[in-house]
């Protein structure tokens, strides 16, 4: 038998992070909860049009935090009716951080810029805000590369907390593999439905934002103290990283764009371990 406690009650328990068993701000009578949507930007005007049109009536309210774009893309978020704030980017991790702690209401769902909702999803949000019953779910990504969905490789699903109550968890991560960490003893659901993912245009650009990436990386591994690098680290992890997507994930079947995401993906863990070595070996003695 399930006890009915009065609202006022209800609305205590909420506000204090009260749980019914590990399902945090779950009562039977419940009303729908307050969402915000939170994106964080910088020069998007390419993909944030199509992530804002596709919300539709998820959330209550759509912030953007834009860290100082010089193209259209704060003009195109308020023409959507997103409100807008700047920030100074000072990394991925404390950048979500300040978007999510910005919101207006405690129960977030978090996206990119170049994410757009599919109907399932958007229709699984729906389901969650009536019924909630975790500190947060996830959802899965497809990946648009260069013109072609990607389903294998590794690539899909490609799970991510994404919608959660911020009361309960924290973005976590170093420089650039940032993730939302639950608190211990909460729960984590799935929604089902997946969120359009348009990454790359151009092996050019996949190029590009590698060499970006595995800078940080390296930097990030240095920061953790792994400095060893060893024949190990720049042929046979490469050759793995490609045989393990391309063969053992089953990324052929996505032809040339599982064929160029496995070589370039086996590129940047060389770039990776070749920056660490030149960094390591850059490095002033004592």
């Amino acid at each position: 038998m399930t006890l009915l406690l009065p609202r006022c009650f209800a609305r205590r328990r909420d506000t204090l992070g009260g749980l019914v068993g590990k399902n945090p701000g779950y009562l039977p009578f419940m009303a729908v909860v307050r969402l915000s949507v939170v994106i964080i930007t910088f020069n998007e005007e390419a993909n944030i049009a199509r992530c804002l049109a596709a919300l539709g009536d998820v959330a209550d309210e759509v912030l953007v935090v834009d860290s100082f774009s010089t193209d259209r893309t704060v003009e195109i978020c308020r023409q959507h009716g997103a409100r807008v704030v700047q920030n100074a980017f000072a990394g991925y991790v404390e950048q979500k951080n300040f978007a999510t702690d910005q919101a207006q209401f405690d129960y977030v769902l978090q996206l990119d810029a170049d994410e757009v909702l599919t109907d399932k999803l958007r229709q699984s949000v729906r389901t969650a805000r009536h019924d909630w019953q975790h500190a947060a779910y996830s959802l899965a990504r497809l990946t648009n590369y260069c013109g072609s969905w990607v389903r294998h490789g590794g690539w899909y699903p490609d799970r991510k907390l994404r919608l959660y109550d911020r009361r309960l968890g924290r973005w976590q991560g170093l420089l650039l593999h940032e993730h939302y960490e639950v608190q211990p003893g909460h729960s984590t659901g799935h929604l089902p439905g997946d969120a359009l993912h348009y990454s790359y245009h151009s092996i050019a650009q996949h190029v590009s934002q590698l060499n970006k990436f595995t800078s940080i990386t390296a930097q990030e591994l240095a920061l953790r103290g792994k400095t060893q690098v060893t024949l190990f680290h720049l042929l046979l992890k490469p050759l793995w990283k490609f045989w393990h997507g391309y063969v053992f994930r089953l990324g052929f079947l996505d032809g040339f764009a599982g064929l160029s995401i496995a070589v370039i993906s086996a590129l940047g863990v060389f770039l990776k371990f070749a920056k660490l070595k030149t960094r390591t070996q850059d490095a002033p003695t004592a």
